[in-house]
């Protein structure tokens, strides 16, 4: 009489799992891109107590307030028009230093827009305030 054979049953070979795993972890760690945010490039002064003695006929205050209005040298001006008139400023005055301040509640888009706006300007000299 035939007699079956006891086989064990088929089973796929796990013990390289591992290392296929790992192998294609590193492979897709090192072929991705990460995106890192920049931020806003700024040069910022050495580390001191140095204060530097402004004439304030050369400071333009720019304050956002917590609805996002902007006061222009003490004028309510759109966003949009801040780089216009601050290429006006600094064309007949080249040592304009514009000071950027914020209420704690502004909105940090708001304030991002200003100082892009102060960006498209040119402007050379920017002092960015924090609030207390």
């Amino acid at each position: 009489m035939i007699r079956k054979k006891n086989r064990p049953p088929a089973e796929i070979p796990s013990s390289s799992m591992s290392d296929i795993a790992f192998l294609l972890l590193v492979f897709f760690l090192l072929v991705s891109n990460v995106d890192t945010d920049k931020g806003i490039g700024v040069v910022l002064p050495p580390p001191g107590d140095s204060e530097i003695k402004l004439n304030p006929k050369n400071i333009t205050m720019v304050l956002v307030n917590a609805s996002g209005d902007v006061l222009f040298n003490d004028q309510l001006v759109p966003i949009a028009e801040i780089s216009q008139r601050a290429r006006e400023l600094e064309a007949g005055n080249p040592n304009m230093v514009f000071s950027v301040q914020t209420d704690r509640k502004t909105k940090y888009q708001d304030y991002i827009d200003v100082v892009d706006q102060l960006t498209i300007a040119n402007v050379k000299k920017l002092a960015l305030i924090g609030t207390q």
